[in-house]
């Protein structure tokens, strides 16, 4: 049996930037033990997955290397530039269903953008292996889908070196450290995730439903510029729109393949 595999840079002005996701367009559902094992075998942050349903709809899944996700950001805006690019896909815009509702995805000659959920999240008191594990003192920690730790500066967001087998105790998805820009963007990120496999995330789209609720307030504005410190790095447009984030970045092209499955 053979699949088709694409690998696009997420989040990137060029090549070898942005988050590296994976994406296998598929005629029917795999056994979800078939899906995890690839998505191990592709070894990325994630890897996604959909099958088109009635009316022209498809239906999205995400998988890290170790586990089926909620909301991936990254390998959705994938998942649509595939669609757009290679699968001949016509459409202004493009709905996947998913576990976290339908999000949608539309694009300009500039960029994509995803129109998804706000996380909810409150003030929370840090369970103590999230602080040893990044060995910083927090300013504020916020609890939704994912720990939010604030920071004084995006030096200490930059520097931030993490110890992962706390973090991977200290519960949720992941870690966001966050802090604000210095001058060229609003905020400023890192995402941490162990506990699913992946111990620093490049660039997080998912992450920006919790962080712009929380800089749209901090700041007094709803449309931001943010970066994701990671070794890669990666850009981002965010804009609050009532319950909902419209996230935007640009695609890079890497890789088209073929995976052959053992009968």
């Amino acid at each position: 049996m053979q699949i088709p595999l694409y690998q696009v840079d997420a989040f990137a002005r060029r090549q070898f930037g942005g988050n590296p996701g994976a994406v296998c367009p598929l005629a029917a559902w795999l056994p979800d033990a078939t899906l995890q094992a690839i998505a191990s075998e592709n070894n990325l942050a994630e890897t996604a997955f959909f099958v088109k349903e009635d009316k022209g709809a498809y239906r999205l899944r995400w998988f890290t290397p170790a586990v089926e996700v909620d909301l991936c950001g990254h390998a959705t805006l994938a998942a649509a530039y595939v669609l757009w690019e290679y699968l001949r896909y016509r459409g202004e815009a493009v709905t996947f269903a998913s576990r976290s509702g339908p999000l949608t995805v539309t694009r300009t000659a500039t960029r994509i953008t995803l129109d998804f959920p706000v996380v909810p999240a409150r003030r929370a008191s840090p369970p103590p292996t999230l602080i040893e594990g990044l060995g910083v003192q927090p300013l504020e920690v916020w609890s939704g889908m994912d720990f939010m730790v604030v920071l004084p500066s995006e030096e200490d967001v930059r520097t931030v070196q993490p110890a992962w087998e706390p973090q991977a105790q200290a519960g949720g998805r992941g870690v966001i450290v966050t802090a604000p820009g210095w001058g060229k963007v609003d905020f400023v990120s890192r995402f941490f995730a162990p506990a699913a496999g992946i111990n620093e995330d490049p660039v997080t789209g998912s992450a920006h439903c919790m962080l712009t609720p929380y800089w749209a307030q901090r700041l007094g504005k709803k449309s931001m510029h943010a970066r994701q410190l990671s070794a890669r790095g990666g850009e981002l447009w965010v804009k609050l729109k009532g319950d909902r984030v419209l996230i935007s970045g640009q695609a890079q092209p890497y890789l088209k393949g073929t995976i052959t499955l053992a009968k």
